[in-house]
């Protein structure tokens, strides 16, 4: 695919929706944190439902530490993996407390070092909460960018290094909320919607499916 058509893409993409945004509910980079850790292999929607009644009751570092592994199994017990995902925020809620004055850093290192959470989460974070274009490639933005060929590679990393490499700056920060979201409700897995995409003609897909 050459830079042209790449540039048409994201100017599409950014037309339709100029100002995208994650979909999982938080007011602070600490509620996001917590939120994104809890996404992995579960819902916006499911992670949602249970932030809605967490939150109010506990948002910051001190207070879900207080709340301890079990009472914070009780908002969590909808979410997949929730027994490992307690015991992975407990710890990252000690780690804020202890190392970084309660706040969420700001680079993807010391992000990385706080329990559960891995490069995609970290890169979510940056994004998201504190404005920084990096982007974090999930199953949505992996499948869109190897079908359309924006940027294909064999595993999560090489696609990630090929969008920063190929996205022009200008597009950078939004790219990750686009090409989620375009994973998500229109080149989605089973049967992509091509005759509803905005950039069918100038995605490289060979199989493309029309109603």
């Amino acid at each position: 695919m050459n830079k042209q058509k790449r540039i048409e893409i994201f100017t599409r993409l950014r037309a339709e929706n100029p100002t995208p945004t994650t979909e999982l509910n938080y007011k602070t980079p600490f509620e996001l944190l917590v939120a994104v850790t809890l996404s992995a292999q579960a819902t916006d929607k499911g992670v949602n439902k249970a932030t809605a009644k967490l939150f109010p009751v506990a948002n910051t570092p001190e207070k879900i530490l207080a709340l301890g592994e079990t009472g914070l199994k009780k908002y969590i017990k909808t979410i997949g993996l929730y027994n490992s995902k307690a015991a992975n925020v407990i710890k990252t809620c000690k780690m804020l407390i202890d190392k970084h004055n309660s706040q969420v850093p700001q680079n993807r290192e010391a992000l990385e070092a706080l329990p559960g959470v891995g490069r995609k989460t970290a890169n979510v974070v940056l994004n998201t909460a504190f404005g920084h274009p990096t982007i974090a490639v999930d199953t949505h933005i992996f499948r869109v960018s190897n079908r359309t060929k924006v940027a294909p590679g064999k595993n999560v990393l090489e696609v990630e290094k090929k969008l920063e490499k190929f996205i022009p700056d200008e597009f950078k920060l939004d790219a990750h909320h686009w090409l989620i979201l375009h994973g998500r409700y229109i080149c989605v897995a089973r049967k992509p919607k091509c005759d509803a995409c905005i950039i069918e003609d100038l995605c490289e897909y060979k199989d493309k499916v029309y109603n």
